[in-house]
């Protein structure tokens, strides 16, 4: 995220979701039942299985889903060099730091 942030030259802010509230996000709450819906009575066999079905996902409304499969694996266990985080150009915000973050661009200032 903070090669990104260089490259566009743009601050970028980043929100989570607590892993308690997936229940109040209005897009999760709106499109989980349809999906839930396509998959009903299905086994999940194959990856391909899975894709489908949830492609096949719709409301009466016209929302849509699609579905993207992430191929590759992300290494676990590994571990930030005390370099790696002073260089980082990552500011926590003062209210809820584990949750809420911004990476800024080299050239930027930062306003805390």
């Amino acid at each position: 995220m903070p090669q990104l942030a260089d490259q566009i030259g743009v601050e970028m802010r980043v929100a989570h979701y607590p892993s308690s509230c997936s229940k109040d996000h209005v897009i999760a709450r709106r499109l989980f039942p349809h999906i839930t819906r396509a998959c009903q009575g299905r086994l999940f066999d194959t990856l391909d299985t899975v894709v489908t079905l949830r492609r096949k996902a719709s409301t009466s409304t016209g929302l849509r889903t699609t579905v993207h499969v992430m191929r590759r694996h992300e290494e676990t266990g590994r571990n930030a060099t005390d370099h790696m985080k002073q260089n980082l150009k990552i500011v926590f915000d003062h209210l809820l730091p584990k949750w809420n973050y911004r990476a800024i661009p080299q050239h930027a200032t930062v306003i805390d």
